[in-house]
C-alpha cells in the first residue's frame, strides 16, 4: 500500500506543475528532482486542502492557522496544540456541531421572521405544513399526482437572494418524479395546474432539513413553472 501511494505521488509529477507557478518555484530554489517532487506532494495536499475549502467555504477558514498547523505538524512541532490524537479531533468535532447548531439557529429565527411578515402580503397562502405559495400565472390543465413526473422550469435562491438551482440560467426544463424532491418542492407541485407559475417559500423542515448538504436548514424560494405532466 505505501509503495502504490508513493508512485501515485510520483506520478503526479507529469501534472502536479498546472498547480505551480514560476515564481513560486523559483522562491523554494527547487534544485533536483527529489525537491520538484517534494513541492508536488506539497502542492497535492495544499490544492485538495483548497477544493475542500472552496467546496465547504463556511465557517471561513483562517487558512494562516491552517497552513502553520500544517508545517508545524510535518516538522514534529506543537502538535494539536499539545492534544492528543483522539483529543484533538474530538475538539474538532464539538467545534463544527456547535458552530452548525448555532447556523440552524440564526437561520430558523430568519426565515420565521420572513414567514410572518410574507404571510400578510397580497395573493400568499399558507398550507397546513407551513408551506407558503403565490399565484403569478393560473393554468388551466390538471394538477400532478404523487407518483407522476413532471417537466418544469424553476429557479431557486436563498433567502439572501443567491441563486443555487436555476432551470431558467440553463436554459433546459428539468424533468423530475414528484416523489423525489423536497417536501416543500413536492407539495406545491400537486398544487399546480400544468401551465401554472407559482412562488413557492419553503420552510426548513420542508426543505432539506439536518441533511448533510450545501443547503442543510436553509430558508428555500421557488418560482417554479409547470410545464407538462409525464405519466409514468
Amino acid at each position: 500500500m505505501k509503495k502504490f501511494r508513493l508512485l501515485a505521488l510520483l506520478a503526479l509529477v507529469g501534472v502536479g506543475f498546472t498547480f505551480i507557478s514560476c515564481d513560486s518555484r523559483k522562491s523554494v530554489n527547487l534544485k533536483s528532482d527529489l525537491d520538484s517532487v517534494s513541492y508536488v506532494i506539497g502542492s497535492f495536499q495544499g490544492y485538495q486542502i483548497r477544493m475542500n475549502v472552496k467546496q465547504n467555504p463556511d465557517p471561513p477558514i483562517n487558512m494562516d492557522a491552517l497552513i502553520s498547523g500544517f508545517v508545524n505538524a510535518a516538522k514534529g512541532d506543537s502538535v494539536f496544540l499539545g492534544m492528543e490524537l483522539q483529543e484533538a479531533q474530538m475538539y474538532i468535532n464539538s467545534f463544527f456541531q456547535g458552530y452548525q447548531v448555532r447556523v440552524d439557529e440564526k437561520n430558523k429565527a430568519e426565515a420565521d421572521q420572513f414567514l410572518a411578515e410574507n404571510s400578510g402580503k397580497s395573493g400568499v397562502k399558507t398550507t397546513a405544513s407551513g408551506l407558503q405559495y403565490k399565484v403569478i400565472t393560473e393554468g388551466t390543465g390538471p394538477k400532478p399526482a404523487l407518483e407522476d413526473k413532471v417537466r418544469v422550469h424553476y429557479n431557486g435562491t436563498l433567502l439572501d437572494g443567491t441563486v443555487f438551482d436555476s432551470t431558467i440560467e440553463n436554459g433546459q426544463p428539468a424533468e423530475l418524479d414528484v416523489n423525489g424532491v423536497i417536501p416543500g418542492f413536492k407539495e406545491g407541485l400537486q398544487l399546480m395546474p400544468v401551465g401554472s407559475k407559482f412562488m413557492l417559500w419553503v420552510p426548513l423542515e420542508l426543505g432539506y432539513y439536518n441533511m448533510n448538504t450545501q443547503l442543510r436548514n436553509k430558508f428555500l424560494i421557488f418560482e417554479v413553472e409547470l410545464l407538462e405532466i409525464i405519466k409514468n
